[in-house]
């Protein structure tokens, strides 16, 4: 039996929204993305691995690389959520740390550009508004700001970003370490936020991602325990030997 779709908090002033972000609205959006040291690395398993998401139900796939993105878009067509990884000497940002890593990012097929958007220097020396500003001129696409903290999310719908997403949150040295999702951000941003904003980082189950929506999520991201297998059989191994 389906279940009726409950309606969004009252707090969550999200009210007209473009076609593409329509599409999102309370939808589950996969991030495929493997590591070189991977062994689901390579653009092939990834292009497997999103049909494999559409066809499960998926409103959206994020992706990392231009080279992923590519072969994505080449055989789905559900909206991309973009990324660029890249380790810069000396900087700690890694999700699409410049602008051409946005530009090449969008190229590739991407709706969305994901940016950190923490207060970490990047390594052009932009600031995020400049940045999203820029995105916005130079690709046409929508940014999503991938944040770690309460503050961040107030700069960065200030910043002109069209998302917030909470990604970074217990990932760098201005968030607390977390086992689960961070949901206590999550219902502050939605709370006080007019922008969309994404549920993502350490989402393992179906109740969680459930849990996210019912606190204003506009949509949410799940990653490892969807797409990586050698991370979802370590979590069954370990329980097994600690029941």
């Amino acid at each position: 039996m389906t279940l009726p779709t409950p309606p969004l908090p009252q707090t969550s002033p999200v009210t007209s929204l473009p076609d593409l972000l329509a599409r999102l609205r309370r939808g589950l959006i996969v991030s495929c993305q493997a590591e070189a040291h991977e062994p689901l690395h390579g653009v092939q398993h990834m292009a497997a691995m999103a049909i494999a998401a559409a066809e499960g139900g998926a409103a959206g796939i994020r992706a990392n690389s231009p080279t992923d993105i590519a072969a994505i878009r080449a055989v789905v067509s559900l909206p991309i959520v973009g990324i660029h990884k890249v380790d810069t000497p000396g900087y700690s940002v890694r999700i699409t740390p410049t602008l051409g890593d946005a530009i090449l990012v969008a190229k590739a097929g991407a709706d969305i550009i994901a940016v950190d958007a923490t207060s970490r220097t990047h390594p052009d020396g932009l600031s995020l508004t400049e940045r999203v500003r820029l995105i916005h001129e130079q690709t046409g696409c929508l940014v999503m700001a991938d944040i770690a903290t309460y503050a961040e999310g107030m700069t960065a719908e200030y910043a002109g970003a069209d998302l917030v997403a909470t990604t970074l949150s217990g990932y760098t040295e201005m968030s607390l370490p977390q086992k689960g999702p961070d949901f206590e951000l999550l219902e502050q941003l939605t709370y006080v936020l007019k922008l969309p904003v994404i549920a993502e980082g350490r989402i393992s189950t179906p109740e969680q991602a459930a849990r996210a929506l019912e606190l204003g999520a506009f949509a949410v991201v799940v990653g490892s325990a969807i797409t990586r297998p050698q991370w979802i059989t370590a979590q069954f191994v370990q329980r097994m030997m600690n029941p």
